[in-house]
């Protein structure tokens, strides 16, 4: 990370793996299960979240001395709003089909938990640039596991990457289908997004035991 320092690195990597909000911080589980039938809705949801997140955390420290204790939680409410907006008018704009696939979940960006806790921890006491970095950072590691999430399911339960055939066809029996794989109808379900997620949880902490919570 050559122009950034060792302590600003930290607030982009960190997330993407020893505290992943998803997998370690245990936030935004339901868009993981919502929205990772298909890779392409989850790549356009991270895209989504890293653009609010970022964005968001630099209005928000930008302003943070001039925002009264008493409405911080709705002036932080309308900056993501505000956002989360502009980001709904950009997919119905360039991606109508898209956005009425996401419709009600771009929406629910407003109440991630993880954008409003940044917001808490981090915007309203650090700088403009940290908290661009950290934006990225928590945004990025939500979204790979999104992404992660979402490839899975869709080659597994389709047949298909960003809805190109990748398996063969299963109706003429090319491909895989051809010796007698069988797509799994269980991973278009919403459990199984939990499922993944939990195995993703579980290689983790396998590779570092210092994620091991004691009782």
């Amino acid at each position: 990370m050559g122009l950034l320092s060792k302590k600003d690195s930290k607030l982009i990597l960190d997330p993407l793996a020893d505290n992943n909000p998803i997998t370690i911080q245990v936030l935004g589980i339901c868009s993981a299960l919502a929205i990772t039938a298909q890779l392409k809705a989850s790549i356009v949801m991270a895209v989504s979240v890293i653009f609010v997140l970022a964005i968001g955390n630099v209005v928000i420290s930008l302003m943070r001395n001039i925002i009264p204790s008493k409405i911080r939680i709705i002036v932080q409410l309308i900056v993501v709003a505000t956002l989360v907006i502009i980001v709904d008018q950009v997919l119905k704009a360039f991606a109508y089909e898209l956005s009425k696939e996401l419709s009600v979940f771009i929406g629910l960006i407003i109440t991630n938990c993880i954008i409003m806790g940044r917001f808490e921890a981090f915007a309203l006491g650090n700088g403009p640039w940290r908290s661009f970095l950290d934006g990225i950072g928590n945004a990025a590691g939500y979204g790979l596991i999104l992404v992660i999430v979402g490839f899975f399911r869709e080659l597994l339960g389709s047949g298909t990457l960003l809805g190109i055939k990748v398996l063969g066809d299963p109706i003429a029996k090319t491909g895989l289908y051809s010796i007698g794989y069988e797509n799994n109808g269980f991973m278009l379900l919403s459990p199984m997004a939990l499922i993944i997620v939990g195995l993703i949880i579980w290689v983790q902490r396998s590779r570092n035991k210092a994620l091991i919570e004691e009782n």
